[in-house]
């Protein structure tokens, strides 16, 4: 969230910010109900210093009449500052909706506009590739070498659950290896998270964990839910906790199940792999220095690319326009790989992301840093970026890989893994 502060002194900024990103948020009535609710504290405090020194002078009165009197106007003082309170929560409760609604600023150079003005900054090492036969998606193609079972996740789970069988199994499992390995190689602590996490730290990342917008399942008479994303237990790692400065940036890569409702997805390009409920992501989080998270967010956006130049998948970068952004990110770029069998031509579709977050998670989950030798603390700032998004980069492999024969080659990066070079004829 952002600083109240901030808010007070910035107001038309905050709201034009609001604006260009496309949230509907009222900002000066929250400046309204913030400034009513620090003068409502200010009297709160001064009634319960008065009625702190009436307490303290009952056993200097002279008499019964005397202390009974005191008595009085000290309960008088308490049921004032009671209703008092009771009207400054009502004010605090209206504004915090407002304030949770805000999203974060907005790096200048972001694209205005909505999810047509986000900006193309490059392409990938590798071409898209010209078919001389007719292009299968990847879901043709696993029917055709048995590879995804989605009949038989719906029956286990429902619509948008599925069983990856023999290679497809085998791609899931070389992905995430290939793609820690590379990670470690960086420098990234490897993490295996929790599948679960609690509802506060979900909102301090900026997930919705309850209600009808929310596109997470929760588990009902418990205060849990299922991730999103690793993004989600990364970040609460270090909630309520300060970090030396001279052990930042932290970087961390983990491996998780994601869960997504997925509410209102539809159409022939959600079809398959690429919008289902359940499945499996590496991803990037890093806690850093305010001065360093611009640098470590290029950084992230280059990792992305290195590890699908290194699959060999064609592949554009976009910096997303301001009305795409969500509610957390400064600024963000995605990785859309070309999957050719996708719409009637072929299109690309988002496998990655990475977010500069900078500190509109920290001041939720209260995450701090401390120079030695310096009083107090500041908030870090956190980023996140996807290295693969399992489900989505299988599509890309088999849809990219495909031969005239029907066979499926396999990406020589995770050939060592599978131990074949090529799925169906001859592998």
């Amino acid at each position: 969230m952002l600083d109240k502060r901030f808010i007070l002194e910035n107001s038309q900024v905050v709201q034009e910010n609001c604006n260009r990103r496309g949230v509907k948020v009222d900002v000066d009535r929250f400046v309204d109900l913030e400034s009513q609710r620090r003068k409502l504290q200010a009297e709160i405090e001064e009634l319960s210093r008065l009625a702190n020194q009436v307490s303290k002078s009952i056993g200097q009165a002279k008499d019964d009449t005397e202390r009974e009197a005191r008595k009085d106007e000290g309960r008088r003082l308490r049921e004032m500052k009671e209703k008092i309170e009771e009207h400054m929560e009502r004010l605090a409760a209206e504004a915090a909706v407002i304030h949770n609604a805000m999203p974060n600023l907005t790096h200048p150079e972001a694209p205005i506009g909505g999810e047509d003005a986000s900006k193309e900054l490059r392409h990938g090492k590798v071409d898209v590739r010209p078919f001389a036969f007719p292009v299968q998606d990847h879901v043709a193609l696993a029917e055709q070498h048995d590879l995804i079972d989605f009949e038989g996740g719906a029956r286990v789970a429902g619509h948008g659950f599925y069983f990856l069988k023999k290679e497809a199994a085998l791609l899931e499992l070389a992905l995430q290896q290939y793609t820690m390995d590379f990670l470690v190689r960086e420098g990234f602590t490897p993490m295996v998270t929790p599948d679960l996490a609690r509802g506060d730290v979900l909102k301090g990342i900026g997930f919705i964990p309850r209600g009808p917008e929310t596109q997470i399942y929760s588990i009902e008479n418990y205060d849990l839910n299922l991730v999103a994303t690793a993004e989600i237990t990364l970040g609460g790692l270090y909630a309520g906790q300060v970090v030396e400065a001279e052990k930042l940036p932290i970087k961390l890569c983990g491996i998780s199940h994601c869960f997504r409702t997925e509410a209102g997805a539809a159409g022939r390009a959600s079809r398959g792999l690429y919008r289902v409920h359940q499945f499996t992501k590496v991803e990037m989080f890093a806690f850093t220095l305010p001065e360093q998270s611009e640098d470590i967010h290029n950084y992230f956006r280059d990792l992305e690319c290195e590890i699908f130049d290194g699959l060999g998948i064609p592949y554009r970068v976009l910096d997303i326009a301001t009305g795409d952004l969500g509610g957390p990110a400064y600024r963000k770029f995605d990785l859309e790989a070309w999957m050719p069998g996708r719409g009637t031509a072929g299109e690309y579709g988002e496998v990655t992301s990475a977010s500069n977050c900078t500190d509109y998670q920290s001041r939720r989950l209260d995450i701090r840093y401390k120079v030695k030798g310096e009083k107090g603390t500041q908030l870090v700032h956190t980023l996140n970026g996807t290295a693969v998004a399992i489900s989505r980069a299988i599509i890309a492999i088999l849809e990219n890989y495909q031969q005239a024969d029907g066979s499926i080659l396999i990406p020589e990066a995770l050939r060592k893994w599978i131990g074949k070079d090529r799925i169906g004829r001859g592998g």
